[in-house]
């Protein structure tokens, strides 16, 4: 029994609990649909997690194989997608398998950590070489480009903090970070001229103007800054949330699901999801820095960096400080890829601190 306990880090298994409770009780106050179908994939992400608790994943990291046939697989999916995907809210994202749907872009965000973490474990020490930069900026952008054409921002604004955190924490010079950020700042103009739709352009252009368009644009922040302000210290209850119950509070489930908790759990309950949240995170960083191996120790870093992002730019959209591009909360949105692709980035994570990995 002991030997089974010492296979667990028990605060990110704790902390993860947590969270992923929280998004069963607010995902059955909207709907006992999403909620069933989430403890589905709750069930698998627990069980994922535990059997690779028990599993040396050396052999198979250790060797750059299976992590190039992970990078090439996730991109036939991305393809894949393109051409059979179905379409929701004006994304192809997803292929339906018939008893669910898959959305390859979650998958890309392990494939690209696994690939990158590779990758500047051998190299990090050679950052400053532009040869080395551009390397890495080819493993981000043949995904990116392929999910920008879905279109979902949100995730290519995530695949790209990865890459750019990774370049950063491998000792980029300073310089460099300037000219990094002066050419992405040119594809961004290229990208707003001639890749965005002109609904992703109303909704970054809406973090500047709030009030534009109360029933169009900014409906959806609007309800959601509501929802956050009347939930009070305490909340109105399960289930009394009249913002998030009468349907006013279009995408509860996913993208806004932070704001439908707190109208029924309160200040206090919003409190308590950031904090378990922000334990998880400096516990991933901790075993990181602590982590003697440099794969292990980026793994650990692409997991940071993928949770602190998406952390920013979720509770940023929801209260109005950042555009609405479809990011979710992870392991509280509801979502069953999304699920999967943090647990999987957890049980590395986990293998790390209790293997005390060194290779």
């Amino acid at each position: 029994m002991r030997n089974i306990l010492e296979k667990i880090d028990w605060v990110i298994f704790g902390t993860s609990a947590f969270l992923l409770t929280a998004s069963a009780v607010a995902l059955s106050s909207i709907s006992w649909d999403l909620c069933l179908k989430q403890l589905i994939f709750i069930g698998i992400g627990v069980l994922i997690f535990v059997v690779m608790a028990f599993i040396d994943v050396r052999p198979f990291v250790g060797n750059k194989m299976p992590i190039v046939i992970l990078y090439t697989i996730t991109l036939l999916l991305l393809i894949l997608v393109l051409f059979i995907g179905v379409e929701i809210h004006g994304n192809k994202s997803w292929i339906d398998l018939g008893f669910t749907r898959l959305q390859p872009s979650e998958l890309s965000k392990v494939s690209l950590i696994a690939m990158l973490a590779l990758f500047f474990s051998k190299r990090h020490v050679g950052i400053k070489r532009m040869d080395v930069i551009l390397k890495s900026l080819f493993y981000f952008a043949i995904p990116a480009l392929f999910i920008i054409m879905e279109p979902d921002l949100g995730t290519v604004l995530i695949l790209f903090s990865i890459w750019f955190g990774f370049l950063v924490f491998s000792g980029l010079p300073f310089r460099h970070i300037l000219v990094s950020f002066a050419i992405f700042g040119a594809v961004g103009l290229g990208a707003w001229n001639f890749v965005l739709k002109d609904y992703q352009k109303d909704r970054i252009v809406a973090v500047f103007n709030p009030e534009k368009d109360p029933l169009g644009i900014n409906y959806n922040v609007i309800q959601s800054k509501n929802a956050i302000g009347s939930g009070g210290f305490l909340g109105k209850g399960y289930k009394q949330g009249e913002i998030v119950q009468l349907g006013f509070l279009p995408s509860a489930s996913t993208d806004f699901i932070f704001s439908a908790l707190v109208e029924e759990w309160g200040l206090l309950g919003g409190l308590a999801v950031i904090a378990a949240y922000t334990v998880l995170v400096f516990r991933i960083a901790y075993i990181g820095m602590r982590a003697s191996g440099n794969f292990y120790k980026f793994i650990c870093l692409g997991t940071a960096i993928f949770m602190v992002f998406q952390f920013i730019v979720n509770i940023g959209s929801e209260i109005g400080f950042l555009p609405v591009v479809g990011v979710v909360f992870p392991l509280l949105s509801y979502g069953g890829s999304n699920i999967l692709a943090t647990s999987i980035l957890l049980s590395l994570v986990n293998n790390v601190s209790t293997k005390k990995y060194n290779g």
